[in-house]
């Protein structure tokens, strides 16, 4: 090759060459600033690691391809191939793990906005249980009777989804039965007694204990209590073992379905 056209193939493509290396060193500089802040963002947020570290992934993988497409293009390449060959491989493998892309997409959206966290108790999915996990595609439940069981996070992030630890307090439903002639004053104290009585009930909001229904054979009183979410079952049994002993201590009848057959010639 000979000297005028080295010359020539320099002026023709050095000053590309030489604007293309310092958009790249500026832009490798820029991204780098971009996603300490990106990362700090995160940080104050307190994201979830998991998910941190996934999302700084994905946007530096973004912006240095679109950095590489950049500096391919100052430099003349012909990008329109490589871009469309690029967008046909993501729709291929897209469309293979659909599934799998819509668990990553509810996972994130879970560590995002949060609707519980580790150690809550929910229900979801048809089961119910205390979070264990919570993984980008599964999130992991242990029952109360201590099965494991792994819901992904596509289907649980897209459905109703039931926290019972969400709040500070839950409300405790009770509806007791007895027989007409009972004297509902006596029944009502017994009842306001035996829930005021338990440390665990709370006393803001104040115990309601109300008659609620004249059925067909018993009158039923409807008691509503409200307790820490801890709380819930201890003072659920408790409730219902003391309010029978105190009936069965103060003759206070129970009723229960009975069939009465009459016999006739």
């Amino acid at each position: 090759m000979s000297k005028e056209k080295i010359i020539e193939l320099i002026i023709q493509y050095g000053g590309k060459l030489l604007l293309a290396i310092v958009v790249w060193i500026v832009g490798s500089i820029v991204i780098s600033f971009v996603l300490k802040m990106f990362k700090k963002i995160l940080d104050k947020n307190k994201t979830d690691i998991s998910l941190s570290k996934f999302l700084q992934s994905i946007a530096k993988i973004s912006l240095k391809m679109l950095l590489f497409i950049t500096v391919a293009s100052l430099l003349g390449i012909k990008m329109t191939a490589f871009v469309a060959i690029l967008g046909a491989a993501g729709l291929a493998v897209g469309l293979a793990l659909q599934g799998s892309l819509g668990n990553f997409a509810g996972g994130v959206l879970i560590l995002l906005f949060k609707p519980f966290k580790i150690g809550d108790f929910i229900e979801a999915q048809g089961f119910t249980g205390t979070v264990k996990e919570i993984q980008i595609f599964n999130t992991i439940l242990n029952t109360p009777d201590n099965k494991r069981v792994i819901i992904p996070n596509g289907g649980l992030s897209n459905n109703s989804m039931i926290n019972y630890s969400s709040e500070s307090t839950r409300r405790v439903d009770f509806n007791f039965g007895v027989g007409y002639e009972s004297d509902i004053a006596a029944v009502k104290e017994i009842l306001m007694n035996i829930v005021s009585n338990n440390e665990m009930v709370l006393k803001n909001p104040a115990p309601f204990v109300r008659l609620g229904e004249l059925a067909d054979s018993s009158i039923n009183f409807i008691v509503r209590v409200w307790v820490k979410p801890e709380n819930y079952w201890d003072v659920h049994f408790d409730t219902i073992e003391r309010v029978k002993l105190s009936f069965d201590k103060n003759n206070i009848n129970i009723p229960y379905p009975h069939i009465d057959v009459n016999l006739t010639k």
